[in-house]
């Protein structure tokens, strides 16, 4: 029949996708148990994050009363962004692994014509500033929405919402 070779190319095809969420699982799982040590201030610090970048553990040598309370929260700091650092390479890493993997298999547009690839729809994500909370960098402006998600509309008719008299209403009559 007609439909065998498309039923075939069909069938290969999920085998490829049930195989890549297969290792999309796998690498998720492994991804999860990611650890990364960082060290400052010649080793007096160590921090270690766990695979979201979040501080896990933080340890201090015997002689680490020799750093002043800025040379410390510096070097906690450096240690922490660093081994973030160490767990996000780590993880785009593995992230290029299953690229690559699904690179191999067939794009959507490829079976379906005109069907776009998701892939190209997708948003890149923007870098995450390690500048402190206050800092100029930080007050830059995002896009045309604001940082709390709320929109702004400019092509607006103004509206009196201190009017007290509705009599003269464009909208309905007094009566209803």
């Amino acid at each position: 029949m007609a439909y065998e070779p498309a039923n075939a190319q069909l069938a290969e095809l999920m085998d490829s996708i049930h195989t890549s969420i297969k290792s999309m699982v796998r690498s998720q799982q492994k991804q999860a148990l990611l650890t990364a040590t960082a060290y400052a201030a010649g080793k007096k610090v160590a921090v270690v994050v766990n695979a979201r970048g979040v501080v896990i553990e933080t340890r201090f040598t015997e002689d680490i009363s020799d750093l002043t309370p800025k040379e410390l929260a510096a070097a906690v700091t450096a240690a922490a962004q660093d081994a973030a650092g160490q767990v996000e390479r780590q993880t785009k890493a593995m992230i290029q692994e299953l690229r690559d993997e699904q690179a191999r298999l067939p794009k959507m547009s490829e079976i379906v014509q005109g069907l776009p690839d998701v892939e190209e729809m997708l948003p890149t994500l923007p870098e995450v500033s390690l500048a402190p909370p206050r800092a100029r960098s930080r007050a830059q402006a995002v896009d045309d929405e604001s940082v709390d998600g709320t929109m702004e509309f400019t092509d607006v008719v103004p509206f009196d919402h201190e009017r007290q008299d509705r009599s003269g209403s464009d909208v309905a009559e007094s009566g209803w």
